[in-house]
């Protein structure tokens, strides 16, 4: 199979290369995946798991890339739940090779069925975005309808969708980012905006969630503004932010079958959007990851017609 893998990690997308790579070995409890789209994190490259095993094991040339959707060719030996033939979407694990593939093995547990009507593309956007957005709001920051929500990175794709589920389920959203951010943020859903380089974040009122992805000053500066009894949610790594008779919640996203269909139908229905930015192939993928422009919206690579 083609595959783009990377031997220096260290060396980032620059690192990147198309080569040709045996195909995955099924394991038990595993699926095979023909892989139609893939969603890449640039940042995954610095992560101690993108090069690594289980077991700590050195695995380069490792393939990057998490998110993904396609049909189901081959069943490993325990699997339950998914079908040859269908197709699915969802997230691998951190210490596997990924997605940016024409195949991947992928636990079957991790995988959701993926509705007919949704688009590859579409399905390979959602799984690390929308589950993220999903447990930091909901399993780690107990929204309640009526709380003020600050959520930083708001036009980004984390963002964009805690600002979508924080409004339907009833939260006031301050949404940050740049000031080219603000239309994006306010047409998804946010109350107010927040200039990150322009405008004083301190002059935010009290809140009861802030969500953050940034870490360091930013969420040093956010945890002063949460009420007593709220909670910063970050997925930025350890943090020293303290919240005063409150909590901070430094977590990972897990894969859930059940929540990852709670967020194709509600893209299905038009009660989530997407925040596609571009479309590349396989062939063009490494070269537009370092291209010279800041993307708007997650890269989505098209592995398949």
């Amino acid at each position: 199979m083609r595959a783009i893998t990377v031997s220096d990690p260290s060396a980032g997308t620059e690192g990147m290369v198309l080569s040709e790579r045996p195909d995955p070995v099924v394991s038990t409890n595993d699926v095979l995946v023909e892989v139609y789209a893939s969603g890449f994190t640039p940042g995954e490259l610095s992560w101690p798991e993108s090069s690594v095993d289980r077991l700590e094991r050195d695995r380069t040339p490792a393939v990057p890339g998490h998110e993904m959707a396609g049909v189901v060719t081959a069943l490993g030996y325990g699997t339950a739940g998914i079908t040859v033939g269908q197709r699915v979407f969802g997230f691998t694990d951190w210490t596997r090779d990924g997605t940016l593939a024409e195949f991947v093995a992928v636990e079957a547990r991790n995988l959701a069925p993926l509705p007919g009507d949704v688009d590859f593309t579409v399905g390979a956007s959602l799984p690390i975005s929308g589950l993220t957005a999903w447990q930091g709001l909901l399993d780690h920051g107990r929204l309640r309808p009526g709380q003020t929500v600050l959520a930083h990175g708001a036009a980004g794709g984390v963002g964009s969708m805690v600002v979508q589920l924080a409004r339907e389920f009833g939260a006031y959203i301050i949404g940050t980012g740049r000031a080219g951010d603000r239309q994006i943020a306010l047409d998804l859903g946010a109350n107010e905006f927040v200039d990150l380089e322009r405008e004083q974040l301190e002059d935010v009122g009290p809140v009861d969630l802030v969500f953050d992805l940034f870490g360091g000053d930013i969420a040093e500066r956010s945890a002063a503004l949460v009420r007593s009894g709220g909670a910063l949610v970050t997925i930025a790594g350890p943090t020293t932010a303290r919240v005063d008779n409150g909590t901070v919640i430094d977590f990972v996203v897990e894969s859930d079958r059940t929540q990852l269909a709670e967020i194709v139908n509600r893209v299905r229905d038009g009660r989530l959007r997407t925040n596609i930015g571009t479309v590349v192939t396989l062939d063009d993928a490494i070269e537009v990851f370092n291209g010279p422009r800041r993307a708007t919206g997650k890269t989505i690579v098209q592995v398949r017609n």
